[in-house]
């Protein structure tokens, strides 16, 4: 999930300042809303703050079961080579996931090993332990939509890539793999199983 934060993130147009946009990767697929803001960071670096919801037509014990099969997100999370599940005590978690975020001619690999902490059954909240990451802090919130006709999913995080490239190519690629990482991702929670 967090690999595409960088890559996605982990997820192309280059942004000055903040983007707000309505997103939809496929047709079919769902639309979502996206905002991606360069920000100061704490440390005096910058950091990109991330904004994303949409609504999805699974019930939220759907959504979360998704959610939290973090094994599975290679399947469908474009850019993730591989997800394994480090070690697991109660709510907690802890995942490694490998891949790479791309642009153009510019690859670079990501690592990075997380903390879940599942609040069952509406938040998933997640934190750095090690990576390619200087800074890495996302949440899932879901919302049962009324009259049972789905949920509304929220994705946001604050995300500072260790590797340098030129910030417009930087902000390209985290525009670009947060768009892609949750177009899948809602393509994958759209489809009720």
């Amino acid at each position: 999930m967090l690999r595409r934060l960088s890559t996605m993130l982990l997820l192309g147009c280059t942004l000055s300042g903040s983007i707000a946009a309505q997103v939809a990767a496929q047709p079919g697929e769902p639309r979502f809303a996206l905002e991606v803001e360069r920000v100061a960071g704490a440390d005096g670096g910058k950091v990109y703050q991330i904004k994303s919801s949409a609504k999805v037509a699974a019930m939220p014990g759907v959504v979360w079961g998704i959610l939290t099969d973090y094994e599975h997100f290679a399947d469908y999370l474009p850019n993730l080579h591989s997800v394994r599940v480090l070690s697991r005590n109660d709510n907690t978690v802890v995942v490694e996931q490998l891949g790479e975020a791309r642009f153009l001619f510019f690859s670079q690999a990501i690592r990075l090993v997380v903390q879940v902490h599942e609040r069952a059954p509406d938040r998933i909240d997640i934190s750095l332990v090690e990576g390619d990451m200087k800074v890495y802090r996302a949440r899932w919130e879901l919302t049962p939509l009324a009259g049972a006709s789905g949920t509304r999913v929220e994705y946001n995080a604050t995300i500072e890539p260790k590797f340098s490239v030129p910030e417009a190519v930087e902000t390209s690629v985290v525009r670009k793999d947060v768009a892609a990482m949750m177009a899948a991702m809602l393509s994958r929670l759209d489809r009720r199983e």
